[in-house]
């Protein structure tokens, strides 16, 4: 559809956002692939709910299962505008983004070989991921994962088990946490702080 020619207002409040800015609306629709945001200052959409979108992705940074984990019809947000969807003449906006990333916090204040506890959430056949809290999952590789030894086996890994794990690595730019067990650390390379 040619937006600019069937809703030129649309077009014109769309071009004259910019990149960052704080945008406030109402959640007006929540579907499995996310958020309709209704606009305070934007004009109605003739197709959608709402001129604003957040996907799954910049609703939070935690794993959700579903959006309404996060938000619910009616909800007042404010969100940070990223981009104009040509597309589907929509504004994409991030509700995550003016909230704190508590990966960012997690590593900030840890080091590698600290002990922690943590909750195993999920056991696949090369790893098993462990809650660690603030919605920070690292992974215990049962095999050699991006050039790291197998730090646990996995027999030893059941889901909503707690247990200490040793921090063998933080990757900020990947956003991710490496794990082992503390009798298994030593093998990973890592000396347990006490």
């Amino acid at each position: 559809m040619d937006w600019q020619s069937a809703s030129p207002d649309l077009w014109a409040f769309l071009e004259s956002l910019h990149r960052g800015e704080i945008l406030s609306g109402t959640v007006a629709a929540i579907e499995r692939f996310g958020v309709f945001v209704a606009l305070d200052n934007g004009p109605d959409h003739p197709m959608f709910p709402g001129v604003g979108f957040i996907t799954i992705p910049e609703l939070s940074w935690r794993h959700i299962e579903a959006p309404n984990d996060v938000v619910e019809i009616g909800q007042r947000v404010s969100c940070e505008f990223l981009q104009f969807d040509t597309h589907n003449a929509e504004a994409r906006l991030s509700l995550r983004a003016l909230l704190p990333d508590p990966f960012q916090a997690f590593a900030d204040g840890t080091v590698v070989g600290q002990t922690l506890r943590g909750t195993v959430v999920k056991v696949l056949p090369f790893g098993a991921f462990v809650d660690v809290g603030n919605g920070v999952v690292g992974l215990v590789p049962f095999k050699e994962v991006h050039g790291r030894p197998a730090a646990g086996l996995p027999e030893v890994f059941q889901v909503g088990d707690e247990m200490s794990v040793v921090v063998t690595d933080v990757e900020r730019p990947q956003r991710r946490v490496f794990l082992s067990r503390p009798e298994d650390a030593r093998h990973a390379g890592v000396v347990p702080l006490r």
